[in-house]
């Protein structure tokens, strides 16, 4: 059986198998957490953390080895150009798909959505009356007692939060909620870029915008200074091909651990979350299906490669990264697609993809601006929500989302943060975002698997303008 057949078929076990657990077995029992542990051991701890092992050093000798190849700098600033004018066109597209769908669907509007609200309510309720009590019977609304009600409840959040399994994330919310636009571009990305390279390289998970940036500038150097560079490039050159051959042993383990991820997901999924948070899901779905069918007609229009052609060619990363739900530790899975399966050229290939798996996050936007404008539509108009969904709010989030994403891989917790400053530059308050950290995993799912599409299919575009002069 070829990689992709055993993969389909430890993922269909995997399925039946998480199905048995879900149903079958008490969840609160030892044997079904124990069962658990072994398929994580197997699935996310061993496999995910086997690519991310590679990940730095297959970028680091990728980019080097794919500018270096390139003629010239002239060839490297079209290539670039082109990358990132894809790259940015694609993520808008992705966030205007997700917002028009949001906003015709309206699952926040829905009868579940509106069990949810009517249990805000009177939790709201209890929160105003402790306070009432706090400030002596007088009005929480008043303008000199409003402010201290609005911090009355976050606090109250804040705890309930920290009490829970989320505290990690939320107190690394907290820490960032707080930075302006200007801190947290210095902090988060501009920072990165200048970090030590070998710093960058040795984090876990590796600093990829400064591996990149690094990695680039060395390329630059490389060809600046011509024939006595030729040493370097050679060791970058093999090092990649010699990282392409780990990354074949690897993947030898994805059908077990894929199947093992699949069962976990599957068993620990709560299907209450899936019933009042559903409309929200198909959403996001929806969205993103559009999306892809849109991928798929610029791969056909100005890329000249059949759909079905480019969906066999990268169904494998597709599934690895639907799977893991990380599209860098998918990279040296979607390098080894792409260059085998739809004859890219690796000169195209070596740049595009590290900087795509890094930068380019099509689903995640489309998914950021659908959840923040759900939340909007459930909360909107209670006491510490005073946000009206207008045209000027959708564009705020439409623009957010879009600038927030392009540096999403910067950031830890990417989706968690990056959701954060859209929803600060509304008013939304950050404790709602984890109303749907039910269902973030299966909807992460979907995104990345987006995110690794829309790399691979600007690999074939761009191979489309260039590939052939290149080589």
């Amino acid at each position: 059986m070829k990689l992709h057949q055993r993969i389909f078929l430890g993922m269909g076990i995997g399925l039946i198998f998480g199905l048995i657990l879900l149903t079958c077995f008490d969840h609160q029992s030892d044997l079904f957490n124990t069962i658990i542990w072994w398929l994580n051991l197997f699935g996310k701890d061993t496999f995910i953390a086997l690519l991310k092992m590679i990940i730095a050093p297959l970028i680091f000798s990728s980019i080097v080895a794919g500018i270096t190849s390139l003629p010239n700098m002239k060839e490297l600033g079209a290539i670039g150009v082109k990358v990132f004018g894809f790259y940015f066109i694609t993520t808008t597209l992705a966030v205007a798909i997700g917002l028009a769908a949001v906003l015709y669907i309206k699952p926040g509007k829905k009868d579940a959505s509106n069990k949810i609200r009517e249990q805000r309510v009177t939790q709201l309720n209890t929160h105003r009356e402790n306070y009432r009590r706090v400030i002596n019977n007088q009005d929480p609304f008043a303008p000199e007692h409003l402010p201290g009600y609005l911090r009355y409840i976050a606090s109250a959040e804040g705890t309930e939060i920290t009490q829970s399994n989320l505290e990690s994330k939320w107190q690394h919310i907290k820490a960032k909620k707080d930075l302006s636009a200007g801190d947290m571009f210095k902090k988060d990305i501009l920072s990165p870029l200048m970090m030590n390279p070998f710093h960058a390289l040795s984090q876990s998970p590796p600093n990829s915008l400064g591996i990149i940036f690094f990695a680039v500038l060395l390329g630059l150097a490389c060809m600046a200074v011509g024939k006595s560079s030729e040493p370097v490039v050679q060791f970058f050159v093999a090092l990649a091909d010699v990282m392409m051959k780990v990354t074949l042993w690897v993947m030898e383990f994805a059908p077990i651990a894929l199947g093992c991820i699949i069962a976990s997901l599957v068993a620990t999924l709560g299907v209450d979350a899936l019933t009042s948070l559903g409309w929200y899901c198909i959403t996001v779905v929806f969205g993103i299906g559009i999306h892809i069918i849109i991928l798929l007609m610029i791969v056909s229009v100005f890329g000249k490669t059949s759909p079905l052609t480019f969906m066999k060619g990268i169904r494998t990363a597709w599934l690895i990264a639907f799977s893991t739900t990380s599209s860098a530790a998918t990279l040296p899975v979607t390098l080894e697609c792409v260059v085998d399966n739809l004859n890219i050229s690796p000169k195209i290939a070596n740049f595009n993809l590290p900087i795509g798996a890094t930068m380019n996050m099509d689903g995640t936007a489309l998914y950021e601006g659908v959840a923040i404008i759900f939340l909007i539509q459930i909360y909107g108009g209670l006491d510490d929500v005073p946000v009206v969904l207008t045209a000027g709010k959708t564009f705020v989030i439409f623009i957010t989302a879009v600038l927030a994403s392009i540096g999403a891989a910067a950031i830890p917790s990417a989706g968690l943060v990056t959701m954060a400053i859209v929803a600060s530059a509304v008013g939304l308050p950050l404790y709602y975002i984890f109303l749907i950290y039910a269902v973030d995993h299966l909807l992460d799912m979907f995104r990345t698997s987006t995110n690794v599409l829309s790399d691979a299919a600007c690999a074939v575009v761009i191979n489309r303008f260039e590939g052939h002069r290149l080589e």
